[in-house]
């Protein structure tokens, strides 16, 4: 194999996209890292690698502008956001290594280190108060009834609800979904789910293939998908209407589907394949709820109180 670093960077994307399968979402972002590695170090060989151009380069992003802060000019770049730039390094250098190409060992390249992530959750009692919103039985309060529970019924990801045509076999009670890496997983409809869904598609007199489109174009000859960005502004306005003063996210309702899960007994390993996480440690955020849980078992059963 070539020495060549572009070269190896090109046989090394060829091989996410086509061998590992990696979205092309994935790849751009890896080419993204990896170039701006190879720009700032110079390198040309594989070989040319060394501890002090990683050192270097870490240096270089830690000394970068990142999110702008009000009342200071900039701040550095986030911790996570300069692991994005090591871990593609990693998996490009570990790539080499197993292809026979002499480089520098990944082992080498240690992560920054990140604070624990915290969640931001809403009480049982908030979280109903927002399933609660929609009332009416109009078109738009029966569409986002339904989009309400079906986050909390599936946990899914925004722009995977907002990707779902409106084709479901609600009889089964289960669907698929192509989430983060093409990868494909299996999520499951509630009682209030399938009813919510089945109250809003017979209003529907469009013929658009989506499930969730906005209401002012139903009308017109092709009514319109709803965005992402369109169903984050429905759930922030219910979120309102509750009167939940923290922000309020589908991610948020994620977390709650997640953390009532492991609350009723769930194991942790099921409810990574029900996120879709491919790590379970991106799972593990979850853990501190069950934890707590676990101190109340404890003062509650233990002999010496």
């Amino acid at each position: 194999m070539t020495d060549n670093i572009q070269q190896l960077k090109r046989i090394f994307l060829e091989y996410l996209e086509i061998e590992k399968g990696s979205s092309l979402k994935t790849v751009e972002n890896y080419e993204r890292y990896l170039t701006r590695f190879i720009n700032f170090s110079k390198v040309e060989k594989a070989k040319d690698i060394t501890d002090d151009k990683v050192r270097e380069f870490r240096l270089f992003l830690n000394r970068q502008s990142g999110v702008k802060v009000k009342g200071q000019s900039s701040a550095t770049m986030k911790k996570n956001t300069q692991n994005y730039y090591l871990i593609a390094l990693r998996v490009f250098l570990k790539y080499l290594i197993k292809h026979e190409v002499s480089t520098l060992s990944p082992d080498r390249i240690e992560l920054a280190k990140i604070k624990e992530r915290s969640l931001d959750l809403i009480t049982i009692d908030e979280l109903n108060r927002l399933l609660n919103g929609p009332n009416g039985s109009d078109l738009k309060n029966l569409r986002d009834k339904a989009i309400l529970e079906l986050f909390f019924s599936t946990g899914l990801r925004v722009s995977e609800l907002a990707s779902l045509n409106n084709d479901l076999d609600l009889s089964k009670g289960e669907f698929s979904i192509r989430g983060k890496g093409e990868k494909v997983r299996v999520v499951f409809l509630s009682d209030s789910a399938k009813k919510a869904i089945k109250e809003y598609l017979p209003k529907r007199k469009d013929m658009e293939d989506a499930m969730f489109v906005q209401v002012s174009t139903i009308n017109k000859k092709r009514a319109s998908r709803l965005t992402p960005r369109s169903i984050e502004r429905i759930v922030k306005h219910y979120a309102v209407k509750a009167g939940i003063s923290k922000k309020v996210t589908p991610h948020i309702i994620r977390h709650s589907f997640a953390t009532d899960l492991l609350q009723n007994g769930a194991d942790i390993r099921s409810v990574q394949m029900m996120l879709g996480h491919s790590n379970i440690s991106t799972t593990q955020i979850y853990t501190h709820i069950t934890d707590r849980q676990l101190l109340e078992v404890h003062k509650k059963f233990h002999s010496r109180k």
